[in-house]
């Protein structure tokens, strides 16, 4: 059957008598209606040097990425821009080896504003996405549209110390099969008393060294991404191991980021027990 054909009226959120924070909590039970990905949100409100609040500080551990978002109702104006900028310097200061992007959010981007930012992505990478309220009789929806995104930029990748939480913490938000692979490859390390850390935004695996691995299973793939601890010699030798393999992997920085499913893991368990022993003898030198 064919699908009916509904107007809709597009409206800002005051005209159906909704504000700023009642955007903000649609977001903080979906982050992902922003298009960004699989986003998880590290903190709502994060209070600045400067006496302000970052609306939204999310994070993107598959790729590497944190995003300093700000939200506005309206018309984008000059200081939501600076503020935006603001707030992902001060963040970018913090923690200089992840990726930072700054995000504006408003209702209307203008042409004069779109050039303004336009000219100083050049510098800094920003994202600006326009939101649209679309009414549908007694209902509405919610559409984010990206109208300017950044070029991909490489940024090296160290995991930052994360708040400690228990596993049933990720039993809750993740899909079982990607959790599935982070048990199968700590059962793979052959040494005794690994020592296995469930934090906020990852996992992390070590034994009798530093921490060499570190998972962030996925809320919907069953597949689960991952940092590996290699020096740059070896991450080479193994990404054209695993690219032969067929397993996903590449350089992130000073660390070999690798995403594998269950099927794959059980296809090549010799050859990510090798590689485990491998990351594991790194950890002690």
């Amino acid at each position: 059957m064919s699908p009916t054909f509904v107007k809709a009226e597009p409206k800002s959120l005051r005209e159906l008598d909704l504000d700023e924070r009642w955007l903000q909590e649609r977001i903080t039970e979906d982050a992902s209606i922003l298009g960004l990905g699989e986003v998880t949100i590290i903190e709502r409100e994060r209070i600045q040097p400067s006496g302000g609040r970052l609306d939204f500080l999310l994070s993107d551990p598959e790729e590497g990425v944190r995003y300093e978002v700000e939200v506005m109702l309206g018309q984008l104006d000059e200081s939501h821009i600076i503020r935006t900028i603001e707030y992902w310097d001060v963040e970018r200061t913090r923690f200089p080896q992840l990726e930072h992007r700054a995000v504006i959010v408003a209702e209307e981007i203008t042409n004069r504003f779109f050039n303004i930012i336009s000219l100083l992505n050049r510098a800094v990478p920003i994202i600006a996405i326009q939101m649209n309220a679309l009414q549908i009789g007694e209902q509405f929806v919610l559409n984010f549209t990206k109208v300017l995104d950044v070029a991909d930029l490489f940024g090296e990748d160290e995991v930052a110390p994360g708040e400690q939480v228990n596993r049933s913490h990720w039993e809750k938000r993740t899909n079982p099969a990607s959790l599935g692979v982070v048990d199968k490859m700590i059962a793979l390390v052959s040494s005794a008393g690994s020592r296995v850390t469930y934090n906020k935004h990852h996992i992390a695996l070590g034994t009798s060294g530093r921490n060499f691995a570190w998972f962030h299973p996925r809320k919907s793939a069953s597949h689960c991404h991952m940092h590996l601890l290699l020096n740059a010699e070896e991450r080479a030798e193994w990404v054209k191991r695993l690219d032969e393999a067929g397993i996903f992997a590449g350089p992130r920085g000073k660390v070999m980021k690798m995403r594998i499913s269950q099927k794959e893991l059980a296809e090549n368990e010799p050859l990510i027990r090798e590689l485990l022993a491998k990351c594991e003898e790194v950890s002690r030198r």
